[in-house]
């Protein structure tokens, strides 16, 4: 189930807030992860 499927209040009593950053990631090398977050974050301080 994600968090789309629950309702405001339970989303709330989860603590799941508008700002939270969920990341599922699966088995990768972590100097790709961090690299592909960091190319990402990168193009979001450019919009």
């Amino acid at each position: 189930m994600t968090h789309r499927a629950m309702s405001d209040d339970a989303q709330t009593e989860a603590g799941i807030t508008p700002t939270l950053l969920r990341f599922s990631i699966g088995l990768e090398d972590a100097e790709d992860l961090v690299a592909d977050l960091a190319h990402a974050f990168a193009h979001l301080a450019n919009q």
